[in-house]
């Protein structure tokens, strides 16, 4: 049951969602966020055990699952978390929809949930679900590296705006915010009294050795009383299908209310996703630091790839396994049609990106390199001959 990062199971035919959207044509998929190695032997080992006990009526979290978080979250980043300041949720994009309801409730309506572009999807999705507007800052780039606009915060906030959705690590970009910028957006939030809800499902994906996630909660009591912070086990050790994510807020009346919105509509997470839960965060380790070993080897190798071919472009992924590539010089130089985006035009070349227009950025794709090296350099093959041998459909 050791960890093979380089033969993982062929997904092909199998109920992956990943794999099935090219079911039968010849397309790589890198596209959503779910890696394709095998889960940690020991989350393998904890599904087996709870199995083979027989019995999956309705349950809740033990004391053992708790201290497992506890101890992780205190292990790996110092920070002292309360039990009772846990909310379990069936996944990360529910507590992101409850985040925008509950904060929101009965705010102006024209002053919406603010976020950054470009982000996640569900970012740009759960406001409208709420009934809230969406109001957006673009990030900037400076000197080759995604920064933060506060500048562009301010300008996009307006009075009555109660929430601001914050991806930390960010997903697409691959930064790992700094103290520095988390100080900015702590003081953005208090000027302008914002709830932060910090979605930090990455965080245990930070690549470069110089780098080490600090949850956002953490800056000082101000912003722990303001912050709604989502975690789960599931990008870092491959179990997003098992459903399993949790909140914290340590603020008594604004876990009140996330509760309170989540009543009669939010279902509880499965005994199997608690059972793997428990592993993911105690036992393993090991395999954990090899996955961020062959991570670093794929970034890096994709990186350079992308350095030498002409019309592409990226910034060095500091977090998370997904790269956010520009192709908008490529787009203009194939004189690719309105119809055709950089993402399309690659699925015609065997290749299946996330296409940046549902992040908020239009002819920008995302590659998904959480794969195994053989399958990447697969990929980057046929990324090369696509680029430098381009063949644009005659017709979209």
């Amino acid at each position: 049951m050791d960890a093979d990062f380089h033969h993982p199971p062929d997904r092909r035919g199998s109920d992956s969602v990943k794999w099935g959207k090219y079911a039968g044509r010849d397309i790589l998929p890198l596209w959503v966020a779910d890696m394709d190695f095998a889960a940690p032997p020991a989350v393998r080992a904890a599904l087996e055990k709870r199995v083979a006990h027989g019995v999956f009526g309705y349950g809740a979290p033990w004391p053992a699952l708790t201290d497992s978080i506890l101890a992780y979250l205190e292990n790996a980043y110092d920070w002292r978390v309360e039990a009772a300041w846990l909310v379990w949720l069936p996944g990360l994009v529910t507590g992101i929809n409850v985040a925008a309801r509950s904060v929101c409730a009965g705010a102006n309506d024209a002053a919406g949930v603010l976020t950054n572009i470009p982000v996640y999807p569900p970012f740009l999705a759960a406001p409208k679900h709420g009934a809230q507007p969406l109001r957006t800052a673009a990030l900037a780039q400076t000197d080759g590296r995604w920064t933060m606009d506060i500048a562009a915060l301010e300008a996009a906030c307006v009075p009555g705006t109660k929430l601001l959705l914050f991806c930390h690590p960010h997903n697409p970009v691959g930064r790992c915010w700094s103290r520095a910028e988390l100080a900015q957006i702590a003081d953005f939030a208090a000027r302008h009294d914002l709830t932060v809800c910090s979605d930090e499902i990455h965080c245990d994906l930070i690549l470069d050795a110089d780098k080490r996630h600090l949850p956002f909660a953490l800056l000082d009591a101000a912003a722990a009383a303001r912050s709604i912070t989502l975690m789960a086990p599931s990008k870092t050790f491959n179990i997003p299908g098992l459903a399993c994510a949790f909140a914290i807020i340590p603020d008594a009346k604004l876990r009140q209310r996330f509760l309170r919105v989540m009543q009669g509509i939010v279902p509880h997470v499965n005994v199997l996703a608690f059972a793997a839960c428990e592993a993911a965060f105690r036992d393993c380790a090991a395999w954990h630091q090899d996955l961020r070993g062959l991570l670093r080897q794929n970034r890096d190798r994709l990186e350079a790839v992308v350095a030498a071919l002409p019309g592409l472009s990226m910034t060095h992924v500091e977090a998370t396994y997904l790269a956010w590539i520009d192709a908008r010089a490529l787009a203009h130089t194939l004189s690719l049609p309105e119809a055709l985006s950089p993402a399309a035009y690659f699925e015609t070349r065997g290749l299946g990106f996330s296409d940046g227009a549902d992040f908020g950025a239009p002819g920008w794709i995302r590659f998904n390199f959480g794969v195994s090296p053989e399958l990447l350099e697969r990929a980057l093959a046929r990324l090369r001959h696509a680029v430098e041998n381009p063949v644009v459909p005659a017709r979209v």
